[in-house]
Order: structure tokens, then C-alpha cells, then sequence
């Protein structure tokens, strides 16, 4: 029961002061009425009075109260209740200043509300069967519970007609056997020349009348309260459909990081709570005394409907499946409760291509031909306990095989989508006939190696972005609007990182020149086309990748190694290279700003204000860092290391705002080994800024950065190995320490004088073997 019906029944037993107070001028009992069922599908709980960033979301829910009253204004045919709701809606326009104290009103009056109901057991007796409040789960307010209170009062009262009947045609019955009683009597009478008094049989003639057309009037009332409340029962249930399809459509778009709410009790409730009006309409139609074919085909219809609709796939399987690998999926009865004891349900999968898909919408018919072979592919329903579902899960399937549809043109077998086909014949208490249900997943790509899972993906994203809710399986759009784009990618992004931290504008707008190619283009690209093509099947100019598997790299990269870094607010992100220039070209030597690369996939590289060699400035990239990068030394600790990085763009002191990622202690001197402690760290090529003491022996990119060894006695010592931007070795740049004595290291451990044999250093470079094989003694 919903909390305000609760509330209808308290309210005459509470104090006139306590609902004043309860119900203020500025959100008075009227409003909570009529709009009792919208207000409590409201989430009001969310709103907190320190959260000032939701004020917009205030003003909406002020919005449609308004626009709420004033619908119900107009089609109120009482013209005293219709002045009244127009006075109440101006009313709240009294808010538009501050609608956030509306919300905070609203959600203290129900708070006020379900206190008052919890103490009913105890204050007021005769109420003990209200004291609970309703459950506030989030999608608690989903079922129209007050839509089905209604329907259930119906079907009282027609339960009511039909004992009223009954009990008419049982003193119609009497009636009747005392008036063929005293016929029998007045006959005698007459015979005996008696003079009866006719008063007696007069009345129970009229008696027997009344009764009659009673009955009649009674039995057409019921029969008119029948075509009502299966009128009721199938607008309710088209709710309940259109609700059921809600949420699965939810679930879809939850891929690309939408807000979905997977509880399904409250869809059971109303499942069940609808099944059960349907089974007493029914017992009541069949009960009428004349059958009402009309009625007994609609009942049928939407039984079925109902028992066929309340099959949902709870846990979808992964969108992206490998053959051979295991993966589980999920089928939930949202009537488990209600299945026939007696044989076990069994549940069984098989996957279906798009084509088959369309037909089972367009046919109902099952597929004929068997596309793949799935492994562990059926499943029991079962019944939980104390979770009260009913559900069949597939734990470990395997797709081993899988055969392709003819492709045309330059289609890729990343590009074609399955889904997997769930079926089981079922029987309901109460139901003569078993019932045949089945249901589809979303849209799945089938891959045979991990290299195609990028592209997949691809695939799947722009399926759940850009599809119709009641669309042909699996039609999408070949072009969308780049606004709609935009905030796929932007929702995708937020989801994957886990951050709260938007793409902003300038991340945005760069995002559309580097998808249109339009690097100088700095106007509106919102009402501009993107194509699939454009999104993940053309390669950038200039680049190797696509735009897709060049965003999904940043992704991955933020949020394996920059998630704190990105909701900090540290890394700017996407800019391109003009907009770059022209924010940082009036600042100091030495400020800096994180972007992602341009130019590779997954990389992070620091933009900074460097001297140039004619006395002036200019803006240099410090070769990307990547994820493998990253794992060897995070970002925190490379910026440390470089020195002549000092402010954050615009002019935040880089030791402020970083100095809680770095990692690195001094150095201390292991004195018990008697090896030298080191490190790694980052060195960018010096010849970079033309007026630094020092220069590179070896021609080095002044975009690059290397990493060095030093010594644990805190001296600068010259790195004598170096990474390759591939993370390959190289040749030393620059000549190895002095080995001690005669070629040798100081070792104790390993030898009895403390010495081991050192490479030769003077005849050239070292090999590439020999340098890993010092690293891994290094290492020990």
C-alpha cells in the first residue's frame, strides 16, 4: 500500500496541530493528494542541503509540479476544485527563487510521514496494521500501487455484488416457496367457503417483485463493474509492460555508463499483484451466471501476455564473448512463485543471429537453423528462499563454435551481432494450459582472439548508444547528430574511469576536430553527422588506429594509472596543439600541462614552456608516457624528477598539488650489503632548454625522456643504460662507472675478496645481453 493511502488512514486520528505542521501553506495537503503517487516516485532522499551543484534538478521536479496541478486543473470538471488547484499552482511559483527548499520540504514531510506511521501501533491501536512504512528501495515507487489498490477495491465490490445476488435469490427463493404455500392454503379456503384476507399474498407478490428487479439491477451493476475493472486491468498491465521494457532498456544503455537500477522486486510485486486481479476477474466472469465471451477472451489475453512478459534476463551475458571461454548469464520468473509445483522447469539457451532475431519478433516462431554450438546450455529454474526470486542461471557456457553470416562489402566479423535465445515451457497455479515463454539478450559480438575485442566493443557501443528503444533487432543508425555522440562518449568515459569528473568543453570540442578532421575549425559541431565509419572503421589521418581504439586507449590508461590524477582535476586531457599554444604562451618558463597523446594510443605526455635558443619561449612535448610506462614509474614520481617543470597550468606550484603521489623517499646507504641502492628515474634530453649547464653526449630527441639509475649515496651518478621508446634496451649514451680494481665490482656476497669480474667497458659499447645480464645482478 502506498505511504500516502497509509497516511488517509491516520490522519483523522492525529491533531490538528501536528498536520499543520505536517502540511505547511508553502506545500499544503492538496498538493501531497493529488500528486501522491507522482511525489513518491520521486527519489527526494538524494537531495542534501550541502549538495548545491543539484539545484537544477530542484527546479525541474518545481517544474513539473506545477505543470502536474495545472493538468489536473484542466480536466477537472468541478469548477470549485479547479479554481483551487490554478490558486495552488501559482502558489508554487514561490519557489522559483529557491527551489531547493522545495525539495528539502517535500522529502521532510515524508520523512515526518513515515514517523507518524511507525508509532501508530503504539499511539493508535486500531491502526496497528498501518504502522509499518512502505520499503524505500529506489525503484519502490515503480508499481502504480495506487492504480492497483483501485482494481483490488473493484474487484471487492463486485465480489460484493455477487454475495448481494446470492443472498437476493436466497429470499427470493423463500419468498417464492411461501407464496406457492399460501396458494395452496388460499385455494383450500376458497373450497371451505372461507373469505381469505389477501392483504398476506398482495405482500409477498410485491415482495418477490422488489427482489426480482433488485437482483437485476444488482446483476447488471456487476456486470458493468466486470467491463470496468478488466478495462482497469488493461491499462495497469500496458503500465506494467511499458515499465518491463523501461527497464530492460535501461539495462542496455548501462553499457555505455547510464544510471540503471537492477532491482526487480518491485516489477515481481506488481506481477504478482496483477496475475492475482486476474485470476479473480476471471473466477468472477465464470461465475456471472450467463457467460461473457468478450470479457473471458480479454482475461485470456492478458494472462498470457502477463506470463510471457515476466521473463527478464537479470544478468546479461558479457556483450563481447571469446569462443571457447567461459562466461554465465542469468534468467529471472518474475512469477516464480506462482509456477506450478511438480516437474522442474528446465530453461535452455542457444545463440541466434540478427536475422533470426527479426523473425522471432516479426513470427513468434522459433529459429530453424542452429547457428552456434553452446556449451552448458540449459539450466533449472530455482527458487530462492530468502531473496524471494526464481531464477535459471547458466554458469558456465561456452560458445565452441560459430558460424558467420555471408559479409557484404567491407563488413568485419567484428560488426555482426547474436544474441543468445532463452526458452522453457511453464505452468501457472490456477491455469489450465502449460505456456511457451522465451526471451533475447542484448545485441552480442562473438570473437575468436583478444585482438578483435577493441573493435567488438566498438560494435556494441554504438548498438547501445544510438538504437531505438522499440527498435527492429538490431537496426542502428548508420550517422548520429555528434551532441548524441558526444555524450555517449563522455558517459562512457565517466563509467569506465569511475569518476564523477566530465569530459569539459575543451575536452569536447577537441574530440570533434580530431573525429571531422578539423583541426582549425573552432565553431559549433553539435548538429554535425558522425559515422560509424568515422567512429571506428576509417583510420585518423595520418594515424595507424582508429578514433575508438584511439579513446578506448585513453580510457584504459586513466583508469588503470590516472583515476586520482583525473578527478583531482590535474590532467587537462583532450586539447589540440593550437588551442595548446595559445593557453600557454604567455606564461612562465616552466609551467606544464597533462594531455593525452594525439599521436598514440593510451599515452599521457606533459606540455611545458621552455626557453627557446633566440631568448624567447616555446611549447614542448615530452615523449607520451604510456601504460607500460607507468607501471615501471608512475606519473607522480616522473614529474618530481623533472626539475624544470615547476608550475601547473596556470600557476599552481607543482609540489602543492602533487606532492601527495610521490612515492619517492632519499635514498638511504645499505651499509649491511654492501650494495648501492638504486633507483629508476625519469631524465628528459637537456639540449631541450639551450641555456642548461649540461648537454647529452649522444643526440637525443628533445621530446623524449629516458630513465637513469642512481646511486643511493645521492650524487648524481651518469646513467650508464637507457629504455628505448618501445621499452627495447640501447647501447649506453654514455660511458659505464670505473669498475674498482682491474674490471671488478665490489661484491661480498658472491666472492671471498669482495670482487667479481666487471665487463670490459673500453673496447666499445656493451651488448645487449651483457646489459641485461648487469641489470639482473643489479636486481638481486
Amino acid at each position: 500500500m502506498a505511504q500516502w493511502t497509509q497516511m488517509k488512514q491516520l490522519i483523522p486520528y492525529l491533531a490538528t496541530q501536528i498536520l499543520n505542521e505536517l502540511y505547511s501553506p508553502s506545500f499544503p495537503m492538496d498538493v501531497r493528494c493529488y500528486l501522491a503517487n507522482w511525489i513518491e516516485e520521486q527519489r527526494w532522499e538524494d537531495f542534501e542541503p550541502e549538495k548545491v551543484d543539484q539545484e537544477p534538478q530542484a527546479l525541474t521536479l518545481l517544474d513539473q509540479i506545477i505543470s502536474c496541478l495545472q493538468n489536473l486543473a484542466g480536466q477537472n470538471p468541478n469548477v470549485v476544485e479547479r479554481m483551487r488547484l490554478q490558486r495552488i499552482s501559482r502558489n508554487m511559483n514561490m519557489f522559483r527563487s529557491q527551489p531547493f527548499q522545495l525539495v528539502l520540504t517535500v522529502r521532510d514531510v515524508l520523512r515526518k510521514e513515515r514517523e507518524l506511521l511507525s508509532q501508530a501501533s503504539t499511539q493508535f491501536p486500531a491502526l496497528a496494521r498501518f504502522s509499518q512504512p512502505p520499503a524505500q528501495d529506489s525503484m519502490a515507487a515503480a508499481p502504480p500501487t495506487r492504480d492497483v489498490d483501485l482494481l483490488v477495491l473493484k474487484v471487492l465490490e463486485i465480489q460484493d455484488c455477487r454475495q448481494q445476488i446470492h443472498q437476493l435469490q436466497e429470499e427470493l427463493n423463500w419468498e417464492r416457496q411461501n407464496y406457492e404455500s399460501m396458494q395452496g392454503t388460499l385455494q383450500q379456503t376458497q373450497t371451505n367457503g372461507m373469505d381469505p384476507s389477501m392483504s398476506e399474498v398482495t405482500k409477498l407478490q410485491t415482495n418477490i417483485k422488489q427482489h426480482e428487479y433488485n437482483g437485476q439491477v444488482i446483476a447488471k451493476k456487476r456486470v458493468q463493474l466486470l467491463q470496468e475493472a478488466v478495462s482497469s486491468l488493461e491499462k495497469c498491465q500496458s503500465r506494467l509492460i511499458n515499465r518491463i521494457k523501461a527497464w530492460r532498456w535501461e539495462q542496455h544503455q548501462a553499457t555505455i555508463g547510464h544510471p540503471f537500477d537492477d532491482n526487480l522486486s518491485p516489477l515481481q510485486t506488481w506481477c504478482e499483484q496483477l496475475l492475482g486481479v486476474n485470476g479473480k476477474l476471471r473466477q468472477e466472469v465464470m461465475l456471472a451466471g450467463e457467460p461473457i465471451p468478450e470479457l473471458q477472451e480479454r482475461l485470456g489475453r492478458l494472462l498470457q501476455t502477463l506470463i510471457q512478459s515476466s521473463l527478464m534476463v537479470d544478468k546479461q551475458p558479457p556483450q563481447v564473448i571469446k569462443t571457447q571461454s567461459k562466461f554465465s548469464t542469468t534468467v529471472r520468473y518474475l512469477l516464480g512463485e506462482k509456477v506450478a509445483p511438480g516437474k522442474p522447469v528446465l530453461f535452455k539457451a542457444q545463440i541466434i543471429t540478427e536475422a533470426q532475431a527479426r523473425n522471432l519478433g516479426q513470427l513468434g516462431s522459433l529459429p530453424s537453423e542452429n547457428v552456434g554450438e553452446l556449451i552448458n546450455n540449459t539450466a533449472i529454474l530455482e527458487h530462492n528462499t530468502s531473496g524471494k526470486s526464481t531464477c535459471a542461471t547458466f554458469r558456465n557456457m561456452s560458445i565452441k563454435k560459430i558460424k558467420r553470416a555471408d559479409r557484404k562489402g567491407s563488413e568485419s566479423v567484428t560488426e555482426e551481432k547474436f544474441a543468445l535465445f532463452f526458452t522453457t515451457e511453464i505452468s501457472i497455479t490456477g491455469c489450465d494450459i502449460p505456456y511457451r515463454i522465451q526471451m533475447i539478450s542484448v545485441p552480442v559480438v562473438v570473437i575468436v582472439h583478444g585482438s578483435q575485442d577493441n573493435n567488438a566493443l566498438a560494435t556494441i557501443i554504438w548498438d547501445c548508444a544510438f538504437s531505438e528503444p522499440e527498435r527492429i533487432p538490431f537496426l542502428v543508425p548508420e550517422r548520429v547528430p555528434w551532441k548524441q555522440m558526444c555524450r555517449t562518449l563522455n558517459s562512457k568515459f565517466m563509467s569506465e574511469v569511475g569518476t564523477q569528473r566530465c569530459l569539459d568543453n575543451y575536452n569536447q570540442h577537441f574530440l570533434a576536430q580530431k573525429i571531422f578532421d578539423k583541426p582549425d575549425i573552432a565553431g559549433d559541431y553539435s548538429n554535425m553527422l558522425v559515422s560509424w565509419a568515422q567512429f571506428n572503421k576509417e583510420v585518423l589521418p595520418g594515424r595507424p588506429f582508429t578514433f575508438w581504439q584511439w579513446f578506448d586507449g585513453v580510457i584504459e590508461l586513466t583508469k588503470k594509472h590516472l583515476k586520482s590524477y583525473w578527478t583531482d582535476g590535474l590532467i587537462f586531457g583532450f586539447i589540440g596543439k593550437q588551442h595548446l599554444h595559445l593557453i600557454l604562451k604567455d606564461r612562465p618558463n616552466g609551467t606544464f600541462l597533462l594531455r593525452f597523446s594525439d599521436s598514440e594510443i593510451g599515452g599521457i605526455t606533459i606540455a611545458y614552456v621552455a626557453p627557446s635558443e633566440n631568448g624567447g619561449q616555446k611549447i614542448q612535448n615530452i615523449q607520451p608516457s604510456t601504460k607500460r610506462d607507468l607501471e615501471i614509474r608512475s606519473l607522480g614520481d616522473r614529474i618530481q624528477d623533472i626539475d624544470f617543470i615547476t608550475h601547473v597550468y596556470p600557476d599552481l606550484p607543482k609540489n602543492d598539488v602533487f606532492r601527495k603521489y610521490y612515492t619517492d623517499n632519499p635514498l638511504p646507504r645499505d651499509t649491511t650489503s654492501g650494495y648501492l641502492v638504486v633507483s629508476i628515474q625519469t631524465k628528459v634530453g637537456v639540449e631541450a632548454h639551450c641555456d642548461s649547464p649540461q648537454r647529452s653526449e649522444t643526440p637525443q630527441d628533445n621530446n623524449s625522456a629516458f630513465y637513469s639509475m642512481d646511486q643511493g649515496n645521492g650524487a648524481s651518478a651518469s646513467p650508464f643504460y637507457s629504455l628505448s621508446p618501445n621499452n627495447q634496451f640501447q647501447p649506453p649514451f654514455q660511458l659505464a662507472p670505473v669498475p674498482l680494481q682491474g674490471g671488478m665490482y665490489p661484491d661480498p656476497l658472491s666472492n671471498p675478496n669482495g670482487l667479481f669480474p666487471g665487463p670490459d667497458m673500453s673496447q666499445g659499447p656493451t651488448s645487449e645481453m651483457e646489459l641485461e645480464e648487469i641489470l639482473n645482478t643489479l636486481s638481486e
